[in-house]
């Protein structure tokens, strides 16, 4: 990850990502996601984890990074939809009295790994919406 953002005016309301691993396999390229998604300057990032079984430490760390570099541009980063084994982590780790995790439906239509496709749908204009799913490649 690169440094802190510039204090800059945010140029999107929000962004959604959906996570299905995130553990210290994959978080190069992880990292490598939110670097581009937190040079857009979004007012708000949403991490769906919905479809993700797993998050170690290191995820946590990434997590936290993320957090900070957007409270410096005045950002929120929330962590939705967790199953029970990983709300547990986020507790123990003290994570959710950090960042807002929620339960909730997602704007978009759907966070299931592995369709690699884009909404059929188009999301309203004023709105910016995207999906990146990331794995790890052995």
């Amino acid at each position: 990850m690169t440094g802190p953002l510039a204090n800059t005016t945010c140029t999107l309301p929000l962004v959604e990502v959906c996570i299905s691993e995130f553990a210290l396999a994959c978080l190069p390229a992880t990292g490598a996601v939110f670097d581009r998604l937190l040079a857009l300057h979004p007012a708000q990032v949403v991490v769906d984890l919905s479809g993700c079984r797993h998050i170690d430490a290191a995820a946590i760390g990434l997590l936290l990074d993320v957090h900070r570099r957007l409270a410096r541009a005045d950002g929120v980063l929330t962590i939705r939809n967790p199953n029970p084994r990983i709300r547990r982590i986020l507790h123990t780790a003290h994570l959710d009295q950090i960042l807002p995790v929620v339960d909730g439906a997602s704007s978009l239509p759907s966070c299931t790994p592995g369709t690699g496709q884009e909404p059929a749908s188009a999301p309203p204009a004023l709105v910016a919406h995207g999906r990146a799913p990331v794995r790890a490649r052995p």
